[in-house]
């Protein structure tokens, strides 16, 4: 990625992660430029072969082509809906951009904050579910935990007024 921007947009194929990477590219993504899609999940949910390297590290990039590939699912244990993969592909040729996911397993504030390190990640866009004053402090908030502890640029994108 020598050269290029990798700007990296967490998604989680939700109405507030599809606005999130609908805003980056919009507003960030220019031609040339990496656009990681980073998704945590909860738990640990691929072959055994595999579990032990990327349980530490998360998955290797994952390319556009690949996404789109049903066996993507069985093996990194992600289905990205196929809106969100036909627009990322328009956006892959219109902006002359590369396209790749990384996939990571536990706590999404701290393994998104691993992964801006580990990329490296010029910048990260991520989406605020807008959970209220009293969720927010019992849950803790993903945003707020990656704009204090993260190591590039963050944009929060928020979904709808907070209560």
């Amino acid at each position: 990625m020598e050269g290029h921007r990798a700007v990296g947009v967490a998604v989680d194929f939700s109405p507030c992660s599809k606005k999130a990477l609908k805003w980056a590219v919009d507003n960030l993504v220019h031609k040339g430029d990496y656009l990681i899609l980073v998704n945590v999940q909860a738990s640990v949910q691929y072959e055994e072969g595999e579990m032990q390297l990327w349980e530490a590290t998360g998955s290797p990039l994952i390319p556009l082509n690949e996404l789109v590939d049903p066996h993507t699912e069985k093996k990194y244990g992600v289905k990205p809906d196929a809106e969100t993969l036909d627009f990322l592909k328009t956006l892959a040729a219109q902006k002359e951009i590369v396209v790749a996911m990384k996939i990571l397993w536990g706590d999404a504030r701290e393994k998104i904050c691993e992964c801006i390190e580990s990329i490296p990640l010029s910048s990260l866009v991520v989406g605020n579910r807008g959970l209220g004053k009293i969720k927010r402090a019992i849950l803790g908030s993903v945003s707020n935990y990656v704009v204090n502890n993260g190591a590039c640029p963050v944009t929060v994108v928020k979904s709808h007024d907070h209560e």
